[in-house]
């Protein structure tokens, strides 16, 4: 058996997130579809670095699945793209060590975020980036991103709904926005990442923006370990898997 990973992007208007359910379209459903047709009817596993939401894009997720065959990883990539829909893309492709583990690997994650913080509405827009029509103080919120960093306990961030068991400390590396024109975008890098964590975080930031919180507020908020302390959690569509890095040169 040789163990394949690959870098993969999607467009998440149209699937009910990554994860596999039935009857709807999900990412990975559509790939073991595709991993099924190459393997004549038998069926192939999936493994990602994490799961996405519905409406949440990838520009970077990694996957691995085990296989029979013997192929060049250009030949698989042809192959999979050939059978894939148009709003899911594999563009990169490398045979790894059984050794490796899309999920359980993984050293870093990014995340981004995208604004449009613009009062029109922009049709071509919405199902990638959040339009908010309010003026932000993008200089408090740059600086509230500063709280972020660092080694926290992320509970008041995270989905009260969340099923993961265990210690919910959390290492960003940076968190940080810019603005461009109309657009802000966010750039999360972390160890790893809760259930929500970077939508509420938004959701947080933008009441900084608005002046309805202090950016110092936000250790207060650390410290509580209290999800109902925030408000709703931000829509997905403006959030992007943009990249997974691994310890192992894999």
């Amino acid at each position: 058996m040789e163990k394949i990973k690959c870098i993969i992007s999607y467009d998440g208007t149209n699937f009910s997130g990554f994860q596999i359910q039935p009857r709807t379209r999900t990412v990975q459903g559509e790939l073991e579809k595709a991993l099924t047709k190459i393997h004549k009817g038998e069926h192939i596993r999936v493994h990602a670095s994490g799961r996405t939401d519905t409406g949440v894009h990838a520009r970077g997720q990694t996957i691995h699945f085990e296989t029979p065959f013997t192929l060049p990883p250009q030949n698989w990539k042809q192959a999979l793209n050939t059978l894939l829909p148009a709003d899911l893309n594999v563009y990169k492709v490398a045979v790894v060590p059984d050794s490796f583990h899309a999920r359980y690997d993984v050293a870093e994650k990014e995340y981004r975020y995208y604004i449009w913080n613009e009062r029109e509405k922009d049709v071509f827009k919405q199902n990638y980036m959040y339009q908010f029509p309010y003026p932000l103080d993008i200089q408090a919120m740059q600086y509230a991103c500063r709280y972020f960093e660092g080694t926290h306990d992320f509970t008041t961030f995270s989905s009260a709904k969340a099923t993961i068991k265990g210690s919910k400390i959390r290492h960003m590396y940076e968190v940080s926005c810019h603005k461009e024109g109309n657009q802000i975008e966010f750039i999360f890098r972390g160890s790893g990442f809760l259930y929500n964590m970077v939508r509420i975080i938004i959701g947080a930031l933008l009441d900084i923006g608005q002046g309805r919180r202090e950016p110092s507020d936000i250790t207060d908020l650390l410290e509580k370990k209290d999800r109902r302390l925030l408000g709703e959690t931000v829509p997905a569509q403006g959030l992007y898997l943009w990249q997974v890095k691994y310890e192992e040169p894999h």
